[in-house]
């Protein structure tokens, strides 16, 4: 066993005692939430605060994948995320969402408060036909943003969609496939030994949850729902870039998702959305006669969830195309097939297959070549609830990245959370 490997499963045994510990103590949790909760005028008027705290550990043999910032093979990242949710009469919502952590993306940035979800959504209509929510919240596209918080995602790490780099920059404008080949690592001139991302300037097609500023339409009739946002930054844009003091409404990102239930056990759903994926920090190297909104991300997919018995399972697959003029169109394939198992009343086992796919740009040397390099991924890992308030979960990833000096990787990864 690799010390890495071996650091973390110290990590995870002390993880669980101090879940056996909290849980032989009476929970005071019960008694936290009564506290946090207040209503007045005949309870006209509900407030509710409420939160997860969590203690998560990272040990990767290669160097970090996706969206996880580690200087090292191993990374602690704690996180305290602080929800406020209130009501007024059954026509005004409002809620907030603030963190202390070590930045949106684990080990991205130093520990300190941040703001990321401030929203209020108005029902002029009774019986969920028709809200109108503007401000900074999580997209309607996909399915795996409602359930994307610690507490509800079966396992730790997000799909590969929603976190998987690849070689386009958001920070200037790429003027030939060649760079693109380059930035992607995947260069057939590239030096021995290469064919790593430039982390702090790549994107994926869509970053986890991408809580940009904007306002949308949502609603229901029957067995189907609808939702349709206008937000100021992409689905691939990076968190420092969704508030509006960051990006402003000249190229907004207009997006969309039409769901159905046709039964108890099934929810299918298809998304799409277009905008532009150049920052404003892209602007002096946009050539003459182009503009924002001829680089633009347009992505379509579609989402299946199916309920049975202790048996639950998602899925969603993406084709996204990154525009780039006099250059070609970068497509893209991305899914995953999820699936989890509630063994018994608190063990739960997860399972998640992922692939992404990149199509074919020139090379510069009169032919061509996929823009990115092909991947997939494994992750697999057991759940335990010791409360209604306390869980802990064990993560095993296991990667290739085809055409990259070290073409498998292995993740690592336990968190315990505790939720009031």
């Amino acid at each position: 066993m690799n010390r890495p490997v071996h650091r973390l499963c110290w990590f995870a045994l002390a993880l669980g005692v101090l879940a056996v510990r909290v849980t032989a103590a009476d929970d005071p949790m019960d008694s936290v939430e009564r506290l946090l909760s207040a209503s007045a005028f005949d309870e006209q008027f509900r407030f509710r605060m409420s939160g997860l705290l969590d203690l998560e550990g990272y040990s990767m043999d290669n160097p970090d994948p996706g969206l996880i910032f580690a200087d090292g093979h191993d990374l602690f990242n704690p996180r305290l995320s602080l929800f406020l949710d209130a009501q007024a009469g059954s026509h005004v919502y409002a809620f907030v969402q603030a963190r202390v952590d070590r930045g949106f993306d684990p080990g991205y940035g130093g520990l300190r408060m941040r703001l990321y979800e401030y929203a209020l959504r108005i029902s002029p209509v009774d019986g969920g036909k028709l809200d109108i929510e503007a401000g900074k919240f999580a997209t309607v596209v996909g399915s795996w943003s409602p359930r994307h918080d610690s507490w509800d995602n079966p396992l730790i790490t997000a799909p590969l969609p929603y976190e998987n780099l690849t070689g386009i920059w958001d920070t200037t404008a790429i003027r030939s496939g060649a760079t693109l080949l380059d930035w992607a690592g995947v260069s057939p001139r590239r030096p021995s030994g290469a064919g790593l991302l430039d982390k702090d300037r790549s994107v994926p097609i869509i970053w986890g949850p991408s809580y940009a500023t904007g306002a949308a339409l949502l609603g229901s009739s029957g067995p189907a729902d609808y939702a349709l946002e206008v937000k100021n930054a992409s689905l691939s844009s990076r968190p420092e870039v969704w508030d509006p003091t960051q990006t402003p409404w000249g190229h907004p990102t207009l997006s969309g998702r039409l769901g159905i239930r046709p039964n108890e056990s099934w929810t299918l759903g298809i998304s799409a959305s277009s905008g532009a994926y150049l920052r404003d920090a892209a602007a002096s190297s946009i050539p003459a006669g182009e503009n924002f909104g001829n680089y633009r991300e347009t992505l379509v997919g579609a989402d299946a969830a199916f309920a049975w018995h202790h048996f639950q399972l998602w899925s969603e697959i993406y084709a996204a195309r990154f525009e780039i003029p006099r250059v070609a169109n970068a497509d893209t394939l991305a899914y995953y097939l999820e699936a989890k198992w509630k063994l018994s009343p608190q063990l739960t086992a997860a399972v998640r297959w992922n692939q992404q796919l990149f199509g074919d740009v020139p090379n510069g040397l009169g032919s061509f070549a996929p823009w990115g390099p092909n991947v997939w991924r494994m992750d697999a890992g057991p759940g335990f609830r010791f409360t209604a308030h306390l869980q802990l979960k064990l993560q095993y990833s296991l990667e290739r990245v085809d055409d990259t000096p070290k073409p498998f990787g292995q993740l690592l990864s336990a968190q315990l959370t505790l939720r009031f």
